[in-house]
């Protein structure tokens, strides 16, 4: 009998962690079933391919990819709900996120992941806290924001977010981001720190803000009638193995903060660390977007990350 193909597809250098997570996966998977089944990774389809970071969902959802791992700020228009990790300073707690994630909030966005788009979620890695950078001044207060044009995400959340601060937000797909870091055509981005390090953005924006303002959270997905396909044996060894890889990668994400901050040498990169008083100016200059989207998604999923 020929081995089950399952194909991950990813977006992001070798050395992120979210890759190396994924080749746990693998190696997990071979020890649980060897060669009854048959992984391969592509870990940065944006190159291989050419593709853009956000078709990969779409690719799974439609059965031409078995896996891959998405960041979830890009899903909110399918389901809203993971909309409360895209909502400034309401996740400061990794503990908290992870304990959320699995449990009642995890289980809530499998099924509604599963019912909007057949896509069953396997598990939520952490894309880390997400900081400023930028090639312009540095950034203490909003005022100091003002004007600058900011890198987005496809996303209305972080978009208003943006403005409300005073930047001029533009969707760039993380595709072309370094393109346009080096060319200047924008002026600031924000990223976890793994991402400012390994894609290397950092060394076109000198000045780097501490702000923590979203916690990213990362969907490791499986089209589903695939997924049912396969004998009970592997889809318990594929669970078991993303089981594995997720406290893998969790750990890779916080340890990923530390190292990073070490490699950076503060001759090339100024970092500024916002004090209490710095950081609650940001906080309630988009009080208002937190309050809109906290009417609309009611206060049970605050209750949960906060």
């Amino acid at each position: 009998m020929s081995p089950v193909k399952i194909k991950l597809g990813g977006y992001q250098p070798p050395t992120s962690v979210h890759n190396r997570a994924a080749e746990v996966f693998g190696e997990e998977l071979a020890k649980r079933v060897g060669d009854v089944v048959s992984y391969k990774m592509d870990g940065n389809m944006c190159e291989t391919k050419g593709i853009q970071a956000i078709d990969l969902p779409n690719l799974v959802e439609a059965g031409e990819l078995t896996m891959c791992y998405f960041a979830s700020s890009y899903m909110a228009e399918r389901v809203p709900e993971v909309a409360i990790f895209d909502l400034p300073f309401v996740v400061q707690s990794r503990d908290k996120a992870y304990a959320a994630l699995d449990g009642e909030l995890g289980d809530l966005l499998k099924e509604k992941f599963l019912a909007e788009m057949g896509v069953r979620i396997l598990g939520f890695w952490d894309n880390g806290f997400r900081h400023f950078t930028n090639g312009v001044k540095e950034i203490r207060t909003p005022a100091d924001c003002a004007g600058l044009k900011m890198r987005s995400m496809n996303s209305e959340v972080h978009q208003e977010f943006f403005k409300l601060l005073g930047m001029e937000p533009t969707f760039v797909d993380v595709a072309d981001l370094v393109e346009k870091v080096k060319s200047g055509e924008i002026d600031a981005q924000e990223n976890p720190l793994t991402n400012t390090y390994r894609f290397g953005t950092y060394q076109y924006h000198r000045h780097i803000t501490l702000t923590g303002h979203f916690f990213g959270m990362v969907l490791v997905m499986v089209n589903n009638e695939m997924y049912q396909s396969w004998p009970a044996e592997i889809q318990d060894a594929v669970q078991a193995s993303v089981d594995v890889a997720t406290v893998a990668q969790r750990g890779f994400a916080q340890a990923e903060d530390d190292e990073v901050m070490n490699a950076l040498d503060p001759a090339e990169n100024d970092i500024v660390r916002l004090s209490d008083d710095e950081r609650r100016a940001f906080e309630d200059a988009v009080t208002p977007l937190v309050a809109k989207h906290r009417a609309r998604l009611g206060d049970r999923l605050f209750e949960l990350v906060e």
